[in-house]
């Protein structure tokens, strides 16, 4: 992880350049129309602040962490909040949220890092909480272009995600990249529900 993170350290400004001001409504809106009202939301991963300030403009509370200590710089800028730097597995916080936004952050962590991870973010949420993540899409696991990478197909994230404990799937669907140069890209958008009987 460490790699990753100097990585977007080093690269803070350009990443801001290239994603800050992308449309992201539609998916967005999508997982805001899951929250009750009110609400209370972690970013968890919030790179440059992008859909922190989008949630903070739509009305709902915001707390946001990142691991670099230049995106929360940069993040803390653009929305006008505290952003807490630390790492996705000190995550200790109890059912606290009705929502946890993971977009484009845990891919981040090798597969065998991730179960713990999304544990944590299961107990963070209250009962019947909502978790949106994203991932590349693909069956790579490895470091690409300086920084590690965990991508998933709908098989083999439903096949990994019936180890969990606390979540189930609500919806899987395939995006391609809101960036005009990455348009063949596509990503692996998930949908999870936090089991109130398990």
């Amino acid at each position: 992880m460490s790699a990753t993170l100097d990585y977007y350290n080093q690269n803070a400004r350009s990443y801001t350049s290239a994603t800050q001001a992308l449309d992201f409504r539609s998916i967005q809106e999508h997982f805001l129309s899951c929250m009750p009202r009110p609400a209370r939301i972690l970013d968890f991963g919030c790179g440059s602040g992008r859909d922190t300030g989008y949630f903070l403009n739509r009305g709902f509370q915001v707390d946001a962490i990142d691991g670099s200590s230049e995106m929360c710089r940069i993040a803390g800028e653009y929305t006008g909040i505290p952003i807490r730097q630390m790492l996705f597995q000190e995550l200790d916080t109890v059912d606290t949220y009705d929502g946890i936004w993971a977009c484009a952050s845990i891919l981040h962590l090798p597969k065998g890092e991730l179960s713990d991870v999304f544990d944590r973010m299961a107990v963070a949420l209250r009962k019947n909480g909502i978790l949106y993540a994203s991932f590349k899409y693909g069956s790579f696991e490895g470091e690409r272009n300086g920084r590690h990478f965990t991508d998933f197909t709908e098989a083999s994230f439903a096949e990994f995600a019936g180890g969990f404990h606390k979540l189930v799937i609500q919806e899987m669907w395939i995006s391609r990249d809101v960036r005009p140069e990455r348009g063949e890209e596509r990503w692996l958008n998930t949908i999870l529900q936090k089991s109130a009987i398990r």
